[in-house]
Parts: C-alpha cells; sequence; structure tokens
C-alpha cells in the first residue's frame, strides 16, 4: 500500500471529509431555507440559486468518486446521442444493482453540466435523512410512498410543477423500485410468472406506474428517454464505503437514447414498451457477463476541477477553525475540553456511518415482496 493510499484508509481522515461534507451540507440547507422568501416572487431565480446550491453539495460526493477513489466511467454510447447529453430535458431508466449507481449517475451528470438539477422520483423516508432529504425538498424533488392511492395527488402535482425548470434537468427512474438482491430476484419472477410476463435474469420486474406517469406529466418537457444500464468490470461489487477508503473502481455505462415519439402515448402501450426494454437490458446484462464489455463504441468524458475546487474551498475554510481549536484544547490541557472534544469526535463519526448507511443494500429497509404481488404493473 502506497502512502498515499494508506492516508486516505486512515478513519480520522475519512472522519474530516466526512465533516467537510456535513457541516457544508448544513450550512448550505440553511441558505436554501432562506432563499424560499424568493418562491413567491421569482420561482425561477429560487431554483437558479438552489440548482447551484445544491451543485456545491453532490459534487463533493462526485469528487470522493473521481479524485479521492481515482474511479473511472466509460461511457458506450453513439457519438449522436453523446452530442446531445447536457442539452435537453430527459429522463433516465438506470439498473439498480449497486450502493454507488447514483454515485456513478451524478459523475455523469456532473461531466455534462446538470448535477445542480438532476431529479430522482424518491422514497419518502429520504425526505427524513438531514442534508440529502433536506437539500431535495428545496430542489422540488418528489417524494412517494409508494402506495399509488397516496401518491397520485403528490405525484402529478410535483411533476407538473417541473414543467417549466429553467435548467436542463435528468430525471432519474429506478424502474424496478428497490434494489437488486437475489430475495426480492425470486419473488419479482414469481410476481411475473403469475402475470405472464417474461422472466428477466439479471433485473427485477419494472415497476410501470412511475414511469408512464413522469412520461405523461413531462410530456413537452422531456425530449427523450435515456436507457442507462450500468456494471463495473472483473465483478467487482463497490460499495461506498469502499469509495471513501480510497478503492478504485473501473464502471461501465452503456447508454441509449429513445425520442419521446419512439414511446407509445397509451398507458398500457407504454407499459408494455417499457417490460420489452428491461428484456433488452437482461440481454445487454447477459453480453456483458460473458465477454466483460458492452458492445460500441465507447467515450470516456474528462473529469472537470470544479468538483475538487469546490471541496477545497469547504475544507479550507471548515477545517482550518477545527484543526486550529483542536490544537488550543490539547494545549490547554484541560480535561473537560479535551473529554468534550472527543465526545464530539464520536458524535461526528456516528453521524457519518449513519450516512453512508443509506446507501448500503442489507440497510435499505425494503419491504418488497410483502405487497408486491398486489400492485399493479
Amino acid at each position: 500500500m502506497g502512502l498515499i493510499a494508506y492516508i486516505k484508509s486512515l478513519f480520522i481522515v475519512q472522519l474530516l471529509v466526512g465533516f467537510v461534507f456535513v457541516v457544508s451540507g448544513l450550512i448550505i440547507n440553511f441558505i436554501q431555507l432562506c432563499t424560499c422568501v424568493l418562491w413567491p416572487i421569482d420561482r425561477q431565480l429560487y431554483r437558479k440559486i438552489n440548482t447551484r446550491l445544491s451543485y456545491s453539495l453532490w459534487s463533493q460526493l462526485v469528487m470522493l468518486l473521481e479524485w479521492w477513489s481515482g474511479t473511472e466511467c466509460t461511457i458506450f454510447a453513439d457519438q449522436a446521442t453523446v452530442d446531445k447529453f447536457g442539452k435537453e430535458h430527459v429522463i433516465i431508466i438506470l439498473n439498480h444493482n449497486y450502493e454507488i449507481d447514483f454515485l456513478c449517475g451524478w459523475t455523469m451528470c456532473e461531466r455534462y453540466g446538470v448535477l445542480g438539477a438532476s431529479k430522482v422520483l424518491a422514497k419518502y423516508e429520504l425526505l427524513k435523512v438531514p442534508l440529502i432529504g433536506w437539500t431535495w425538498y428545496f430542489l422540488e424533488i418528489v417524494f412517494c410512498k409508494r402506495k399509488w392511492e397516496e401518491d397520485r395527488d403528490t405525484v402529478f402535482k410535483g411533476l407538473a410543477q417541473l414543467k417549466d425548470y429553467p435548467e436542463f434537468m435528468w430525471f432519474l427512474l429506478y424502474c424496478e423500485g428497490t434494489r437488486f438482491t437475489p430475495k426480492k430476484h425470486e419473488i419479482s419472477m414469481e410476481v411475473a410468472e403469475s402475470k405472464g410476463l417474461p422472466k428477466l435474469k439479471y433485473h427485477l420486474l419494472p415497476r410501470t406506474k412511475g414511469f408512464t406517469t413522469t412520461l405523461s406529466c413531462l410530456k413537452g418537457t422531456v425530449s427523450a428517454v435515456y436507457d442507462v444500464t450500468l456494471n463495473f468490470r472483473d465483478k467487482k461489487v463497490p460499495t461506498l464505503h469502499g469509495i471513501v477508503s480510497g478503492k478504485k473502481y473501473m464502471a461501465d455505462m452503456n447508454i441509449k437514447r429513445y425520442p419521446v415519439e419512439e414511446i407509445p402515448e397509451d398507458e398500457k402501450e407504454c407499459a408494455t414498451w417499457l417490460h420489452k426494454l428491461y428484456q433488452q437490458k437482461d440481454a445487454l446484462q447477459e453480453h456483458y457477463e460473458k465477454e466483460g464489455s458492452f458492445p460500441g463504441p465507447t467515450i470516456k468524458p474528462p473529469r472537470r476541477l470544479w468538483t475538487l475546487v469546490n471541496f477545497l474551498f469547504w475544507a479550507t475554510l471548515l477545517l482550518t477553525p477545527l484543526l486550529n481549536f483542536a490544537c488550543g484544547v490539547f494545549v490547554s490541557g484541560s480535561p473537560l475540553l479535551i473529554v468534550g472534544f472527543l465526545i464530539f469526535c464520536i458524535i461526528a463519526s456516528i453521524a457519518v456511518r449513519r450516512l453512508i448507511s443509506v446507501s448500503e443494500v442489507n440497510k435499505t429497509g425494503s419491504t418488497y415482496g410483502k405487497m408486491e404481488g398486489k400492485k399493479e404493473n
């Protein structure tokens, strides 16, 4: 292990990185709260400000992926598709297999200038997560309880509100509804069999309601659907903890663009289209399993300095007074101050660990399967 890799693996260093993210996030959330006075006066100005504030927070996570761990992302797509990145409103359909799949999506958003305006149809539980849920609230993210009777009005209202969004947005949908696990896959395929749908090997049965509703509500705003299939080379299973520890991964993303004009408007036909798309995604995954790569041309968009510069700004602003204070505490020799500072460090480490656990596969708290058989696709 090299010196830099060893430093990255140190818990105290990871704690300092987490401290920067948490405290800067709280500052950003407070500023976002203050911008709420703009909403009734100038909604578009409010959105532009909050887009940039959220970028300042999300780009710190992208920095961890790109600069801290050195993870590389390769895109498999034709040039005509790549030329449209960051120049249109789109819906992103992404497979949900890894802890850091959202982070790989964000790094593509950052490289094409749409990170701050990225959207997602999120679980309602995430609204209660500090920093992440709070920032999403100010970004007008649509939160769902995944019970259509309760979500209907909220989803329609939230999506309709985004039709005049001033920044190009990439709207992420995890159509499978939850992260892939063998147990969930078994349950999902039982549902597929009961409905007479083709079985999938690498995906869960897509829940079509969210996709058809989003596409319908954003009609006239989004111009295309990007189907994104993500894999990692050498069958690695990356984790957010691995990224924080400086582990490098090699990500491959196959992206195919579908103009909305090619997607049926009728809800049932649109749902059928989505099922066929997932059959194609499954075949693509099978190809990757056999060949270790996706077919087609590749491109490696360069990482940008902005994420690193943004993090260094926050690190300088927040760590300088913290380290000065820590030195003062230990130089003072006061047992009370030293114990108090150590307690603060313990609380901070627990808070950072809790944030990381939000993305962990075995701690997502999913109830998938309990009501799956009763849901309509």
